[in-house]
């Protein structure tokens, strides 16, 4: 069985690239979003001594993600109007894809199964606004290959991509409000 959410919309890309920001920006202007899942499980398994980390067990770590983003799909499908997700079910198959995961087959399947709105937006990489923090640990040159990967993925389980400009958060979240005007 297939589950489609027209209205929910991703904006994806390496790690480091204002995809945060910018949905802060958005949710100012009245558009709400989701919060990206794989930054809550590391949160929460620093705070509870887990190793299910992109630094300890990448396995469970990938499960965890998989879960929580089908979870996440499901809690806002419907959406009645459009909705914006920090990265989305195939961002988990471009993780699987970076680390060399040997078996994606259950991630692709979850990738044909749940589909979101037929555009998803796409951050890339940024230099000049990059940093590194308790969560993102990730060198500027796995940020670039881990956007080509999700740009990939993305493409490869048929989603139209719309790569963001490299502007203020203001005039990028107005550019996305134009986009969704035209996606819907």
């Amino acid at each position: 069985m297939q589950f489609k959410n027209s209205n929910l919309f991703i904006i994806s890309g390496g790690p480091g690239a204002g995809k945060t920001t910018t949905l802060q920006e958005l949710e100012k202007l009245g558009i709400p979003h989701v919060p990206e899942v794989a930054r809550q499980i590391i949160q929460e398994q620093v705070q509870t001594g887990g190793n299910a980390l992109p630094w300890a067990d990448r396995q469970r770590y990938t499960e965890l993600m998989l879960e929580r983003s089908i979870e996440s799909f499901h809690e806002n499908t419907p959406a009645a109007k459009p909705l914006l997700a920090d990265r989305g079910i195939p961002d988990t198959l471009g993780y699987a894809r970076l680390i060399g995961l040997p078996e994606t087959g259950w991630i692709e399947a979850a990738c044909r199964q749940y589909r979101y709105a037929r555009v998803v937006f796409l951050a890339p990489p940024w230099r000049e606004i990059y940093e590194t923090d308790g969560e993102r640990k990730q060198d500027f040159a796995e940020a670039e290959r881990t956007y080509e990967v999700v740009k990939d993925v993305y493409r490869d389980c048929g989603y139209e991509t719309i790569v963001l400009p490299k502007v203020a958060p203001p005039e990028r979240a107005r550019f996305i409000l134009e986009q969704l005007r035209l996606a819907t």
